[in-house]
């Protein structure tokens, strides 16, 4: 299993987010602090209140409006569907990022509402191997 952890600024607000885009949250580990949003099969970003997220460390939280923490890749079936989520994160208030199309990887990328980077890609598993 792997849990990426990110703080927010507000709980709800990141809860519709990411329902509207489509995403789904696992009930057993949400609270008034934190959302465990379902990524993929034993995959879950926890979404941590920010003064709940500093709880977990002894360094500075970082702003992700200002300073990158990471970047969150998440692999996609096809380009549509890379197209597909990033113009519906945008509409619901993300900010669009970079992308990238390298005919066998195709990619894009969008802040969400606190700015942390998601970058959704598209790899042709044959395209490496023809050089």
């Amino acid at each position: 299993m792997i849990f990426v952890n990110l703080p927010v600024a507000d709980i709800a607000r990141s809860r519709t987010f990411f329902t509207d885009l489509g995403y789904s949250f696992n009930e057993d580990f949400c609270d008034g602090k934190a959302l465990a949003l379902v990524l993929g099969e034993s995959q879950c970003a926890m979404l941590l209140e920010t003064s709940w997220f500093a709880t977990f460390h002894d360094a500075g939280t970082a702003d992700a409006t200002k300073q990158k923490e990471c970047l969150v890749a998440l692999s996609a079936r096809s380009k549509e569907e890379v197209d597909t989520l990033v113009d519906k994160a945008v509409s619901l208030g993300a900010t669009e990022g970079r992308s990238q199309d390298l005919g066998f990887l195709y990619g894009r990328s969008y802040d969400d509402l606190d700015g942390h980077t998601w970058e959704i890609i598209w790899m042709d598993q044959a395209g490496p191997q023809q050089g």
